[in-house]
């Protein structure tokens, strides 16, 4: 049987225990171990923790950044809502995954600067989603599809906000299981979102 290359058993490593411990516990060390390779090996694909971080969100997690992108290049191959709805879905998706991973960081103050200014380094960050979908839902006000008045930012910090807060009060709660299905909150979303905007 064939090995997986030592980077995806890395990115594939550091993804199981970003979720299982968090990012604060996730060390190299730790993660090296589960990748089967030497810390050494690890610094060959990966700078830092903080790089590593950021590919396991682009390769491993919901593609919320490159939805974002494509529906700005192209805002109206579909309806907004429908766009807005996949948009929510991803989101939620996307945030039930990183809220595990980044919330110890809270309980460590010095590792979380350290670790904000690496993101900062990589252009990465919490806020580029909120920019993304900013961007998307201006270029459908320019295409007429949304309200010349609404207040785009807003708007994107709302969704956004609404599906990261999810993650947030369900990982706390017994059975960690919304009430409600992510489809039928992604819709649901949309639908009250478009209502103030369209």
């Amino acid at each position: 049987m064939n090995q997986k290359p030592a980077r995806v058993r890395i990115v594939d490593a550091a993804h199981e225990l970003m979720l299982s411990i968090g990012l604060a516990r996730a060390t190299t060390k730790e993660i090296a171990k589960a990748a089967g390779c030497s810390e050494a090996a690890l610094y060959k694909y990966f700078a830092n923790k903080e790089e590593l971080f950021v590919t396991v969100l682009s390769e491993r997690l919901p593609r919320l950044g490159p939805l974002l992108t494509a529906l700005t290049e192209e805002p109206g191959a579909r309806t907004v809502e429908q766009n807005l709805t996949e948009i929510a879905r991803e989101a939620a998706l996307f945030y039930e995954q990183t809220f595990p991973m980044a919330a110890s960081l809270y309980a460590e103050p010095q590792l979380k600067r350290r670790h904000e200014e690496a993101l900062r380094e990589l252009g990465a960050g919490p806020h580029l989603p909120i920019q993304g979908l900013d961007a998307y839902l201006r270029s459908e006000q320019e295409a007429g599809r949304v309200r010349p008045d609404a207040d785009t930012y807003a708007a994107a910090s709302l969704l956004l906000g609404a599906c990261a807060q999810r993650a947030f009060a369900y990982d706390m709660v017994p059975g960690r299981k919304p009430p409600t299905p992510v489809d039928e909150f992604a819709a649901s979303l949309a639908r009250t979102l478009l209502a103030g905007i369209a």
